[in-house]
């Protein structure tokens, strides 16, 4: 038998040296978080999961096991036949559970009989993800961050696609919360990650940079629709250096017209949305939008939004949140194409802007 304990600190560090990370737990543990690219290895299934902790409660320990045992062999008879057949001998892989209990106890007990050098996560998952929680504050404080700010509908994202593209260190927070962010963040038929799996990913992306190198980030607020940014890292953020993007009143509305067409081309949606603005921005002014929206009057709409809603106090909120806002160098696009952001890109990672 080859299984080898390994603490969630060291699994960590050697995270991207193992052929697979099994996770042992049931496909709906594994949909709340798991560790960066695990795949699903149910040694229990969500219903058989919960049938046996009924009869753990209800009926005896020793009967639950027994019903345990046999539906854990079943299932990782089954991993083996359909998964284990194309494995050379010397493929290794990464097993964890909740707790580095009994689900992947038993896994890796065949797979190391088998003859494969096994490694099993003590403590499991539960001491991972308090590794992630304790690491997530070193990995934001060794990096060296370049936080673009400007105004809603001012290319934010969009530059950071096109640094990505050239090959700049990119964190892209509501890409990995699935989300826009503010009241109007919400992407039609896309469900936000948990908090659980936001942070590991949050991790995972910090912990790929080179500190040698500088890491865009957008200027966020702490939080992403419902997902809370980890402390530390806003915290370093804040304190980071700054870029100004400014873009014409007209191209910012042409932008969001593009981004946000699935709010300009479902009214009944859009309005939807608004009525969150009621408390903020008052019923008889939310009630006007709704009136210019059925008159189909959705550009007029999103500029009231950029000048009533958005635009209000962002140069004080942004001063007072990021240090050195005051002091950052302007970038401005020709305009809100995506040529355009490409062009800007370039001279930025080229250092000629």
């Amino acid at each position: 038998m080859s299984v080898h304990l390994i603490s969630a600190f060291d699994a960590m560090a050697k995270l991207d040296q193992f052929d697979a990370i099994l996770d042992a737990r049931s496909e709906g543990e594994h949909a709340e978080d798991h560790l960066p690219n695990a795949q699903s290895w149910p040694s229990l299934n969500n219903e058989e999961r919960i049938r046996v902790g009924t009869l753990y409660k209800q009926v005896s320990p020793f009967e639950a096991q027994k019903i345990g045992a046999a539906l854990v062999a079943k299932n990782i008879a089954q991993h083996i036949e359909t998964k284990v057949m194309d494995k050379p001998k010397n493929w290794q892989p990464l097993i964890y559970c909740w707790r580095g209990g009994k689900r992947s106890n038993s896994l890796a007990l065949i797979l190391g009989q088998i003859g494969f050098k096994v490694h099993l996560i003590e403590g499991g998952y539960k001491a991972f993800r308090k590794e992630v929680m304790e690491d997530t504050p070193r990995q934001a404080q060794r990096l060296q961050f370049q936080v673009l700010c400007g105004p809603t509908g001012s290319g934010k994202t969009r530059l950071l696609q096109a640094l990505a593209q050239e090959g700049a260190q990119v964190l892209d927070l509501e890409a990995i919360a699935v989300h826009r962010s503010s009241v109007l963040g919400l992407i039609p038929g896309q469900d936000q990650p948990t908090q659980k799996a936001f942070d590991t990913q949050v991790w995972d992306a910090l912990r790929r940079f080179d500190p040698a190198r500088p890491v865009y980030v957008e200027a966020e607020s702490k939080k992403v629709g419902n997902l809370t940014v980890p402390a530390e890292l806003m915290v370093a953020m804040r304190a980071s250096p700054c870029i100004r993007m400014e873009l014409s009143l007209d191209s910012r509305v042409d932008l969001l017209m593009e981004d946000y067409a699935f709010f300009t081309q479902d009214a009944a949606f859009f309005i939807d949305r608004l009525e969150r603005l009621v408390a903020l921005r008052g019923k008889a002014v939310v009630d006007g939008w709704k009136e210019k929206i059925a008159r189909g009057q959705m550009r007029e709409v999103v500029a009231d939004l950029l000048n009533l809603h958005y635009d209000p106090g962002y140069e004080t909120s942004t001063g007072k949140n990021f240090q050195h806002y005051s002091k950052a160098p302007v970038v401005a696009p020709e305009s809100h194409s995506l040529a355009h952001m490409q062009a800007l890109a370039h001279q930025m990672v080229q250092g000629q802007v």
